[in-house]
């Protein structure tokens, strides 16, 4: 049976960091000045991801001697990622943003924390006061300057230390950012990258003239010009009081599931059994029916989900893809439909917002960006970091204890994260983060249980 995640009683609410050096770091080596295209994807996603790699101590190689060898290690590697030492401008011809490679370098800050890293607490716990371990990247160092990259070594007591990225979300997407730390590490190794970088992000242009070939009821249009404000939310944050849970599923939990969902399978044919698709098919009934929206069984719920367009597009990008290429699928149903199932259905609907996502249904998309300037549009969305495989990556002093995002909780989006003692691999559990309402969760979780039997 599925379990709610027992953190801990209360979370450190300061962790006492202090820093020490803040510095912009430069190409190692003199890099071509250009300015970078950005595609429809991208252009959307002005806005901050911020991740915390946690380490224990090693005794090779202590606090001081990782910032010093990360930061020549940064130097290198913004040479082949010369876009994470520019800047975002605004085209005002074209109303566009781009990035300028102008070599004005990425952040350096070097910091240190009064606790020991076990004093920490529990890192699969979403606690606010990681946003401590990480730099934001406005006004770093002098007013108006904002590096799409800043690192962030934080040191404990222990020896033990902290790896904070915050990073411009127009850079890349969550599958090249992971290609980003392998490639890191690599250079931390002194060897070649471990992949190498496909730059053309006019693979993903929009055609010329755009051409939208299919209804696209997963995407809402902007009421503003995009270029009057350049970070629009994605979805509105919520001013209600959210309680928040950290609902566990073990892979006996997830093979339970694929279980339920084959037992009608050859009725819904279609029906996809993977992780993905039965945990993401599992949350949408729970969240739909804990809604506070009385017992309208008639109402139309709409989980939205990203997919990764790399190998649907014909041609293929290619896997090094260094940008954003990662679509929003989506699958709608009634609450009477989630309610009574069966549960293939449900993957299947699942199933089939992934299959829509063909080449001209990926182009159309995209044109649609070209023509209305718009966002995703559900209920809620599944946002998952279940596999990205952070934790995998093998720095010179090791693999992180464990990567997350930092959190900030909103009922609108739920969180899939690996389990820190089994990983990301394909036979592991997964943690899945709900926040809402009181009234909601109790319902959310007496669902969760519900379903799983």
């Amino acid at each position: 049976m599925g379990s709610v995640y027992q953190g801990p009683p209360s979370l450190l609410q300061d962790l006492k960091v202090t820093v020490h050096k803040s510095s912009l770091v430069f190409p190692s080596q003199e890099t071509e000045k250009r300015t970078l295209f950005l595609s429809n994807i991208d252009q959307v996603l002005n806005f901050d991801v911020e991740t915390v790699h946690f380490f224990p101590s090693h005794k090779d190689f202590s606090p001081k001697i990782v910032a010093d060898k990360l930061k020549n290690t940064l130097a290198k590697i913004l040479v082949p990622y010369d876009f994470f030492a520019g800047r975002l401008k605004l085209n005002s011809e074209t109303s566009r943003l781009e990035i300028d490679c102008n070599a004005a370098g990425a952040g350096f800050v070097v910091a240190s924390s009064e606790y020991t890293l076990d004093e920490i607490g529990d890192l699969v716990y979403p606690n606010p006061a990681f946003a401590q371990l990480v730099c934001k990247t406005s006004n770093f160092l002098k007013p108006g300057d904002q590096p799409l990259c800043i690192f962030q070594l934080t040191s404990f007591k222990c020896g033990g230390f902290a790896m904070g990225l915050s990073t411009n979300h127009t850079t890349l997407d969550g599958l090249s950012f992971k290609l980003f730390l392998d490639n890191l590490a690599a250079l931390g190794h002194n060897k070649p990258l471990a992949v190498t970088l496909s730059h053309d992000r006019h693979l993903l242009a929009s055609r010329s003239p755009p051409h939208v070939t299919f209804p696209h009821p997963e995407l809402v249009q902007l009421k503003i010009p995009i270029n009057k404000d350049s970070n629009p939310p994605v979805f509105v944050a919520t001013q209600e009081d959210l309680a928040f849970n950290i609902f566990r599923l073990t892979s006996d939990n997830i093979n339970s599931l694929k279980e339920k969902a084959k037992a009608a399978s050859g009725v819904h044919p279609n029906a996809r059994i993977t992780g993905f698709n039965v945990v993401t098919a599992h949350i949408w009934q729970c969240k739909a029916l804990s809604c506070d929206t009385g017992i309208n069984m008639d109402r139309m719920s709409t989980i939205l989900y990203a997919v990764d367009i790399r190998p649907r597009l014909n041609p293929p990008l290619p896997p090094s893809y260094a940008g954003n290429a990662v679509l929003t699928a989506y699958a709608t149903a009634t609450c009477k439909e989630l309610n009574e199932g069966p549960f293939a259905r449900l993957v299947e609907m699942v199933s089939e917002g992934a299959r829509r996502m063909t080449d001209e249904y990926a182009r159309s998309v995209i044109d649609w960006g070209a023509l209305y300037k718009g966002f995703p549009h559900g209920e809620f969305l599944v946002s998952s970091w279940w596999r990205l495989g952070f934790d995998e990556v093998e720095y010179p002093w090791g693999r992180p204890r464990y990567s997350c995002p930092v959190v900030y909780h909103r009922k609108d989006i739920i969180l899939l994260f690996p389990d820190i003692k089994e990983g990301g691999g394909n036979n592991s559990g997964v943690n899945v983060l709900v926040a809402l309402p009181g009234n909601e969760m109790e319902k959310f979780q007496s669902l969760f249980q519900k379903f799983l039997a």
